[in-house]
């Protein structure tokens, strides 16, 4: 019989004990699929006494991460602890330098130290395999590096944190507030430990990073990202969308320009019968379109045991079988630092602000658009019984250096109580 593949496996919660899973139920197929056995010889995790429902008896314990990315037995350390530092960096890096291949699912850890990591293992001869750190079970890392990789990528754009894609679904859906559906999300055990990771578009943010380096051969820039969470969308905003044929997305989008790279992630607005304005609840969908191939829409589960356990799975496979390829599908020592640039394409907006109640509030606002070089495709006011008056405006194509000198416009007319918000219509 072939040589085995010798797993380590540090973190044993959801994806950890669903990988296991795999490897259990699914030996025959594994070893059909790859020509050799894959077997784990030993896990670690914070608590060895815990019931987590499999049979962990005949795997070797490590307390230490590092000890177990360094043992003899150990081929792959798969790495999901999680954490953009301590253990879970410390031990891939003890990893690398003992020459074993690693995967994870650490997207905050590549989004930081992605480019350090990648020219460590490329130095040492191993591979950084990470298709579970990005949207779950859906092949985004594999179609960029290998389905299309003949192809110039021009955008990678999509819904990448599930969590987000549930609350603004379920308060279309339901006619709840923000803070009803935010705390049922947090309920239903889908929020992480520090929610602003999710609800701010940090985690889509990592995510987002890790794509455009593989699709533009770029290092890593996540610090760069133009970000927005959800936090300030209210029910109304979700309501005037639907009235104008539209649903609000987090949505990162990323392409490469003539001035560098953009690379924001922010809520938008989208048409309701795009794939993007069709997605529902916790699920994820990437947009990838190249020069040749055209658009390519992936659609999936973006979390959860089974999916994320999947793409963890793809990765050890795919060192089982001998294949292997550069972390971001490229040398890391050929990665560009990328120039960061701030989207300047015109489009379309949607902006909500409150009105103080008198004549010529709204005037007044009109001629700030207008000074900015904005002109008003469609507006309208709302019944209202207090002191202030709800008004709704959607522009024509403006850009958003245009735009933000309107909002700084709008605070010096002393009718306009508050922060308006802004949110852009994007073509897909």
């Amino acid at each position: 019989m072939s040589t085995p593949l010798r797993l380590g496996i540090a973190g044993l919660g959801t994806v950890g004990t669903g990988v296991i899973k795999i490897i259990q139920t699914h030996a025959a197929l594994l070893t059909g699929r790859t020509g050799r056995p894959v077997t784990v010889s030993a896990v670690s995790a914070r608590t060895r006494d815990k019931d987590r429902g499999i049979d962990l008896s005949g795997y070797d314990w490590e307390d230490d991460p590092v000890a177990l990315a360094t043992r003899d037995d150990v081929d792959v350390f798969v790495e999901l602890m999680g954490g953009s530092d301590g253990p879970a960096k410390a031990a891939v890096e003890a990893a690398i330098a003992a020459g074993k291949d690693v995967v994870t699912a650490n997207k905050a850890m590549l989004a930081i130290h992605g480019q350090a990591l990648a020219e460590a293992a490329e130095a040492a001869g191993c591979v950084i395999r990470f298709e579970a750190a990005v949207t779950g079970g859906i092949p985004v890392v594999k179609a960029l590096t290998e389905g299309l990789a003949g192809n110039q990528t021009l955008r990678v754009m999509g819904v990448m944190n599930g969590t987000c894609n549930y609350i603004l679904t379920r308060m279309e859906s339901t006619g709840l507030p923000y803070e009803t559906v935010f705390d049922e999300a947090d309920r239903l055990g889908y929020l992480e430990a520090d929610p602003t990771l999710d609800v701010g578009g940090i985690d889509a943010a990592h995510k987002l990073s890790l794509l455009a380096a593989i699709a533009f051969g770029t290092r890593v820039a996540f610090d760069k990202i133009e970000l927005e969470g959800i936090e300030r969308i209210s029910i109304d905003d979700i309501r005037h969308a639907a009235d104008m044929g539209f649903r609000i997305k987090l949505l990162g989008v990323a392409q490469m320009t003539g001035r560098g790279l953009e690379q924001r992630m922010s809520p938008c607005l989208v048409p309701a019968d795009s794939p993007l304005g069709r997605l529902e609840n916790a699920m994820n969908m990437v947009v990838l379109e190249g020069d040749s191939a055209g658009q390519i829409v992936l659609q999936g589960a973006g979390a959860g045991e089974g999916p994320t356990a999947s793409a963890v799975m793809s990765d050890v496979l795919d060192i089982a079988r001998g294949f292997r390829v550069s972390t971001f599908g490229r040398p890391a020592s050929g990665l560009e630092r990328p120039v960061p640039a701030k989207a300047t394409a015109a489009a379309p907006y949607y902006l909500r602000m409150e009105l103080d109640d008198k004549p010529g509030a709204l005037a007044k606002v009109a001629t700030v658009l207008g000074e900015s070089g904005i002109s008003i495709d469609r507006m309208r006011q709302y019944r209202h019984s207090d002191t202030t008056a709800p008004v709704l405006i959607v522009t024509h194509r403006t850009t958003r250096d245009a735009l933000d000198h309107a909002l700084a416009g709008f605070a010096a007319t002393g009718v306009v109580p508050g922060s308006p918000v802004a949110i852009r219509i994007e073509s897909v």
